[in-house]
């Protein structure tokens, strides 16, 4: 077992804390502190964009690599929905989102009576922060939301502008458990401390300057202000989700013939890196790196609108991204392994073993239930994840996870083991997600009773779901995708 002594001892005072600590809890001389945790959660980041996944020979990616060296990459880790809304609502509850209705971008925001891994963690006595996107707050694709809480509005031709900044602020991070707020995408935060570490009133401010790197530098400014105490800290970075945009000093990383919208994604990807760098040597020159825990996932897979087109970067519709998700089939909006296998890597110095290859499934929803053990807390029955840390360190044997379920627009699928059941409409499939046929081989004919069986456990799992049940009905948003991607799968159709 590669468990260093840290780990032991820190394992130990963790499992000696039968009782969450009180809001006020104080590390004494004598106790080890909790570790801090860092979540980064990218925004369309494709699995095949960090380099240590060695898919692309033109991303660069030399602190994100680090990272993975200095802890555990997951080559099956997983999120919980191929779009932005419900994946982040699935990493933050620690839930599987279908629970309470937020299944995609268009139902509802994350609701109010929903508790947060931050409101979990202020209990366990950490201060609590974020930064970048947070889009759990009502916007107006949300009919069910808008029907429930504005039924005055027309359901036809709603604006963003329709939904008023006073229907909003209770869903916003800032009251849902996170004490220190940097919320925004661009250049529009609300935030309750600015970057030079100091405490302002609860505001909407305005910050000139390349948006990655404002993101980066309000994590480091919560950093230095909370040393002295365990923290939880949410950074999510709004890229390289469109629209792509990125200074020079990034872009000049990537000379050379390529498609333009590539270019640009590789820039803000090495922006990103710049990011970890940076904040893992912030954590070096404070001495918390060892005992810092860092998360790093994508939200969802890249979205290449199928031929990948280069276009214009001043289109406004829907456009690919530059990102990729290879070697996997399918993209963002599909439940194939192209929109839910992402980066996925955690490293702890002082608790995990350093440059493990982890192949096991794994999902975001573990973050939760891992950071609650890790600050001391009982396990909660609530919960969807599982403690990671046993399982990475080889105390644990098995998988984490009997089966994995996702259900999004009109697919559904369940992976067990290495076999994956997906629907799609009334098409099916079986696949061996473990090997090299991946999604491109249909075992459905070879393996019918298993088919059967992971049929009626995905069926079990959708009726415990605020809607009950798993689609089967034609498609509708994907069957341009399902039509490209799977013409030589030969599903078995109802």
């Amino acid at each position: 077992m590669k468990c260093n002594l840290l780990f032991f001892s820190v394992i130990a005072a963790i499992s000696a804390c039968q009782k969450s600590p009180s809001p006020d809890f104080e590390e004494s001389a004598t106790t080890p502190r909790h570790p801090n945790i860092i979540v980064i959660f990218s925004d369309d980041q494709g699995y095949a964009d960090i380099g240590i996944n060695d898919q692309v020979n033109d991303v660069k990616t030399p602190n994100i690599d680090a990272l993975a060296r200095n802890g555990v990459r997951m080559t099956s880790g997983y999120v919980t929905a191929p779009q932005c809304v419900p994946s982040r609502a699935g990493l933050i509850t620690g839930k599987y989102q279908q629970r309470f209705g937020t299944d995609h971008g268009g139902t509802r925001p994350l609701p109010l009576n929903e508790k947060t891994i931050a409101e979990r963690m202020q209990a366990a006595g950490y201060v609590t922060g974020m930064a970048g996107k947070w889009h759990l707050e009502p916007n107006h694709l949300q009919k069910d939301w808008i029907a429930e809480n504005m039924p005055e509005l027309k359901m036809k031709n709603i604006g963003a502008e329709d939904i008023p900044f006073k229907k909003k602020k209770p869903y916003m991070s800032s009251r849902r458990g996170f004490q220190q707020v940097f919320e925004g995408r661009i250049n529009d935060y609300w935030a309750t401390y600015d970057l030079q570490g100091r405490d302002i009133d609860e505001q909407w401010i305005v910050k000139n300057g390349y948006r990655i790197d404002l993101q980066t530098d309000a994590t480091i400014a919560f950093v230095k202000r909370n040393q002295d105490k365990p923290f939880f800290f949410y950074l999510a970075y709004f890229a390289p989700h469109v629209p792509l945009e990125a200074p020079k000093r990034y872009l000049s990383r990537f000379p050379g013939d390529m498609a333009e919208r590539r270019r640009y994604c590789l820039a803000m990807i090495s922006a990103i890196d710049d990011g970890v760098g940076k904040i893992r040597q912030t954590l070096r020159d404070l001495n918390l790196e060892e005992n810092t825990i860092i998360y790093f996932i994508s939200d969802n897979g890249a979205p290449l609108k199928i031929h990948k087109e280069d276009r214009t970067l001043a289109f406004k519709g829907g456009a690919w991204n530059g990102s990729l998700n290879d070697p996997f089939v399918g993209e963002k909006g599909m439940i194939s392994e192209g929109g839910i296998r992402v980066p996925f890597i955690v490293s702890w110095p002082g608790g995990l073993p350093k440059g493990k290859v982890y192949d096991r499934p794994v999902i975001s929803l573990d973050v939760a239930a891992t950071s609650l053990s890790m600050a001391g807390l009982e396990p909660d029955s609530e919960l969807d994840g599982v403690n990671l840390i046993p399982f990475l360190n080889d105390e644990k044997q098995g998988d984490p996870h009997e089966t994995l379920f996702w259900r999004f627009w009109q697919q559904a699928a369940v992976r067990e083991g290495n076999f994956k059941y997906m629907t799609a409409g009334n098409r099916e499939f079986l696949f061996n997600v473990a090997s090299e046929e991946d999604e491109t081989k249909n075992l459905i004919g070879e393996y019918p009773d298993k088919a059967k069986d992971l049929r009626k456990k995905l069926e079990l799992w959708a009726r415990e779901l605020k809607t009950p049940g798993i689609p089967d009905g034609g498609l509708k948003n994907e069957r341009g995708w399902f039509n490209h991607y799977f013409s030589l799968v030969n599903p078995n159709s109802s």
